[in-house]
């Protein structure tokens, strides 16, 4: 019964793991094939999506009213947190929540039935010691993943900020105003970063609504949660309210941006050799160690040490 479980779990980790990474890249294409034809694919690939986030959504509500706090949270880090990561609607909140209770159950449950089913002779107070750690990784798994995802978007918006300053720049200098420059640099830099034009696109919405240009680059700066975007906004806040130039402005922050871009590069380039110092360590020079002492000890196993013990 233990090897049908242990297949069963290979069988069940090996298949989600392909299906993780194959499934992506054949429903992007298929979807980009059926795009291409007709809009109907597109449509049905939207509602696909959509019935999908409901029914998440549903299973995920009742689960989340046992964690979710009961005030205060609307005004939280937390839900900073969740809009530096992207998500701004309360249907992640939900799934977050969710997953947290879902986890710290499931978790000790897996691990009490693997337990009974291998047959270990664990003690009461040991056995109630691990479920509790799996319920507490079970618990705050979903704070590592959401922290995950807001350093990654917050990378991306930080390596692509640069070239986005360069672009409002030249559309300064070109004659646009700082409204209509960055409506043009919200559809150019789309290419490269999605997450940077979605949260000029915010802007833009804000100051069509009507908010004041000072509000909406602040908005912008705490949705993305960045310090170069903070120190971006604050040095045009200043050069609008002193009327100092906003293309000298600009111009000298792209420079000291992208400086700090290459610094950046070159601190992650020196930190490899340190990092790289562990694996060779504990991995490759044992190794090197068997294959060209191996022979060596065997020698002196077999010759030097019958030979000591005669004399």
């Amino acid at each position: 019964m233990l090897q049908i479980l242990y297949i069963g779990i290979i069988f069940i980790a090996v298949t989600a793991g392909a299906m993780a990474v194959l499934l992506p890249i054949a429903s992007s294409r298929s979807r980009e094939r059926l795009a291409s034809v007709s809009d109907t694919g597109a449509y049905a690939e939207h509602k696909t999506k959509t019935d999908w986030a409901e029914t998440i959504i549903k299973v995920a509500n009742p689960l989340a009213k046992l964690s979710l706090p009961d005030e205060g949270w609307e005004n939280s880090p937390l839900r900073r947190r969740f809009m530096h990561a992207g998500y701004r609607g309360n249907a992640a909140i939900a799934v977050y929540f969710g997953a947290k209770t879902l986890l710290a159950v499931v978790l000790p449950a897996l691990l009490y039935i693997y337990i009974l089913f291998a047959g270990s002779k664990l003690s009461s107070s040991t056995l109630l010691f691990v479920e509790l750690t799996m319920a507490a990784v079970g618990y705050y798994l979903p704070n590592f993943v959401l922290a995950r995802l807001v350093f990654l978007r917050q990378r991306e918006m930080f390596e692509t900020f640069p070239d986005a300053a360069d672009l409002l720049l030249v559309c300064v200098e070109s004659g646009l105003g700082l409204d209509a420059a960055l409506v043009k640099v919200t559809e150019e830099i789309r290419i490269k970063s999605a997450a940077l034009a979605e949260e000029f696109h915010l802007v833009n919405l804000e100051l069509r609504a009507g908010s004041s240009r000072e509000k909406a680059l602040r908005n912008l700066a705490m949705r993305t949660g960045v310090e170069e975007v903070n120190t971006f906004v604050t040095m045009l806040v200043q050069a609008d309210r002193f009327g100092t130039s906003i293309g000298d402005s600009l111009r000298v922050f792209s420079d000291e941006l992208r400086t700090k871009r290459r610094l950046r590069a070159e601190e992650m380039a020196a930190k490899i050799p340190l990092k790289l110092l562990f694996p060779l360590i504990f991995c490759i020079f044992p190794s090197l160690l068997c294959v060209i002492l191996g022979p060596a000890f065997i020698q002196i196993y077999r010759i030097l040490l019958p030979t000591m013990a005669g004399q």
